[in-house]
């Protein structure tokens, strides 16, 4: 075999892994926040937020999806900058990417959702504006190739939906952030999707 070919085949497995360590990241994720709310009495799926599941007693179920989540966002960054196609956008894409990682394992290590907790420093809001920012940036900065239209559109949506849920009454704005996680899973996804093609293409 030669080294070009071996070169090429390490590639694509690298892609792949990547790609695979995206969607599950993203499907963990989901599946916590499903199972936790199994272990908190009286939780309300419309009105109580995925923050509400992050903290008390049973909080290591929904750290857990965030790490598995922020693994995959690493994963994804790694890949991203492996098949970097060119441009200054890309570039911000990884590193949006690898800062979206930091404050989702910040989030899950604090252990702080705003919960009226008042020990040390509350950073919970200013994680999540940064989360805001990061989720906005990244599909922009990235959009090209086939997925272009598909990252502007899940960019702009998030865009125009995000700084909505501060306005929500409170009983609507838990099933209002899933709604937002779900754009945002699924902005990852389709990143990774894009990577599982590159690997195929090589």
């Amino acid at each position: 075999m030669s080294d070009k070919r071996a070169s090429s085949i390490q590639s694509t497995g690298l892609l792949r892994f990547c790609a695979l360590v995206g969607f599950l990241g993203a499907l963990g994720l989901i599946g916590t926040i499903l199972i936790a709310p199994l272990f908190v009495p009286d939780y309300n799926w419309i009105a109580d937020t995925i923050s509400d599941l992050g903290a008390g007693e049973h909080e290591i179920i929904v750290d857990i999806g965030l790490y598995t989540y922020a693994a995959a966002l690493l994963c994804l960054s790694v890949g991203a900058a492996h098949m970097h196609p060119g441009g200054r956008g890309w570039s911000i894409g990884i590193l949006t990417l690898l800062v979206l990682a930091a404050l989702i394992i910040v989030v899950g290590a604090r252990n702080e959702y705003g919960d009226n907790d008042n020990e040390g420093v509350v950073i919970h809001i200013y994680l999540v504006y940064g989360l805001g920012a990061g989720f906005a940036i990244a599909p922009f900065a990235m959009a090209q190739g086939p997925m272009r239209r598909v990252f502007y559109a899940l960019g702009a949506l998030w865009i125009i939906t995000a700084p909505v849920f501060f306005f929500m009454p409170d009983g609507w704005d838990g099933l209002y952030e899933r709604g937002l996680g779900l754009i945002a899973l699924s902005w990852s996804s389709c990143l990774a999707l894009m990577l599982w093609r590159a690997g195929d293409a090589r």
